[in-house]
């Protein structure tokens, strides 16, 4: 298993209620794909550097969590069909960590 970075763009526009669900869900899939989420650090409203889809506000999430390889692609594709999510990016972090340790 390696550990990996996955940081959100969600629209400003979402309730706390909606993005919760969002982080259920993609901590859902996670723990679904034999993964394990060792942190979710919500870094609040931030000023976009510059417009996504006519947005110039957005809340950044960042999620770490420990997976097999081929669960980011089933991740990263649940995000591209979740409303609310503008952009993301996944950054592998560590090679061979246990579950236990993160």
């Amino acid at each position: 298993m390696n550990k990996y970075e996955t940081l959100l763009l969600l629209s400003p526009e979402l309730s706390e209620e909606e993005r919760a669900g969002i982080l259920e869900t993609l901590d859902g899939v996670i723990q679904k794909g034999s993964g394990a989420v060792a942190e979710v650090d919500d870094w609040g409203m931030r000023e976009l550097a510059y417009p996504v889809r006519k947005m110039t506000r957005g809340r950044y999430v960042r999620l770490v969590h420990v997976s097999p390889g081929e669960l980011v692609a089933e991740l990263e594709r649940i995000i591209r069909i979740t409303d609310g999510i503008f952009k993301f990016v996944t950054v592998k972090l560590e090679e061979k960590v246990q579950p236990q340790e993160a």
